[in-house]
């Protein structure tokens, strides 16, 4: 399996738990590797199919976070274009993304929601 492919299937069983979450409250709050991560998305103000999205907390676990930011990042594409297909920023040529940065205790990617027409 293609890591793109992974990628995707982990974004639609993302999606699925949060669907059957409901709301964001306390009890409900996803969790990834047993730690919640607040996170946010902001889209560019040109195109709002570019976008940052990012989480807090990356102290309590590294691949939570990475995870983490990857539901935000999803979450992002889904509820604003129906779509959960991404084009990661920054990845070098060959290579498969997407490539987080990491600044304190905050851990991002950037990308561009995908609409097939």
């Amino acid at each position: 399996m293609s890591a793109l492919r992974a990628y995707r299937l982990a974004g639609i069983a993302l999606i699925a738990m949060t669907v059957l979450a409901g709301c964001a409250e306390r009890e409900e709050r996803v969790l990834f590797n047993g730690n919640y991560y607040p996170g946010k998305a902001r889209a560019q103000k040109e195109d709002r199919r570019n976008f940052t999205a990012s989480v807090r907390r990356a102290g309590r676990g590294l691949e939570g976070a990475q995870q983490a930011v990857l539901y935000e990042a999803t979450r992002y594409c889904l509820t604003n274009f129906g779509t959960s297909e991404i084009a990661w920023s920054g990845v070098p040529v060959g290579a498969e993304g997407p490539v987080y940065g990491r600044s304190g205790d905050t851990v991002s990617v950037r990308g561009r929601c995908i609409i097939w027409s």
